[in-house]
């Protein structure tokens, strides 16, 4: 019989990051490596848009609508396809590396084919030891991370089910359950 693998909970004590940590991360990429335009764009697009792994990796440039501008998104796992607005950030980000490709794949890997999940993975260590990050950081983190941020922005549970693609509300209320802004109201009188 092999190894197996433990519950998360046993390597790590939450499954997301913080709105600073995610904005540490994707800084961090930006700074180190071979390939920091893509690994910053990379990043910032899998964190805002709550992009799986393979989401990412087949993100193609005629899914960016430049004028709107928005991007349509293709889940993965019978998930809800969906078309979501860009920011100037991710805009000029994207328009960076554009001119530096000549595929029709937005994140390529070293050979000029399609980023690997490992290769992912890599980026994502790497980033988090660049930006002094004390949690073990793994690629599905930044769809949890999302979801949680748009949460605590006071998003309805049903938006953030539509924008993470959720067929299943149940997949969703983890973020709103989990938001601890919710509690910030409540008051102790303090003791002497």
């Amino acid at each position: 019989m092999g190894l197996r693998r433990l519950p998360n909970r046993q390597y790590r004590s939450r499954e997301h990051l913080t709105p600073n940590e995610a904005h540490r991360l994707i800084e961090a990429a930006g700074q180190r490596g071979r390939y920091p335009l893509r690994d910053r764009a990379l990043l910032l697009l899998m964190y805002r848009h709550g992009l799986r792994v393979g989401e990412a990796v087949q993100l193609r440039w005629d899914a960016v609508m430049w004028e709107e501008p928005a991007i349509s998104i293709q889940r993965l796992k019978n998930s809800v396809d969906g078309i979501h607005p860009l920011h100037a950030d991710e805009v000029d980000l994207l328009r960076q590396l554009q001119r530096r490709c000549d595929s029709t794949l937005i994140f390529l890997g070293e050979r000029g084919g399609p980023l690997t999940t490992g290769a992912i993975a890599q980026i994502l260590r790497r980033s988090a030891q660049q930006a002094q990050l004390t949690i073990q950081v793994h690629p599905h983190m930044l769809r949890h991370s999302c979801g949680y941020a748009l949460a605590e922005q006071g998003l309805p549970t049903r938006d953030i089910q539509d924008y993470l693609g959720h067929r299943n509300i149940q997949n969703t209320v983890r973020y709103t359950a989990g938001n601890p802004a919710r509690f910030q109201r409540i008051t102790w009188i303090p003791q002497s």
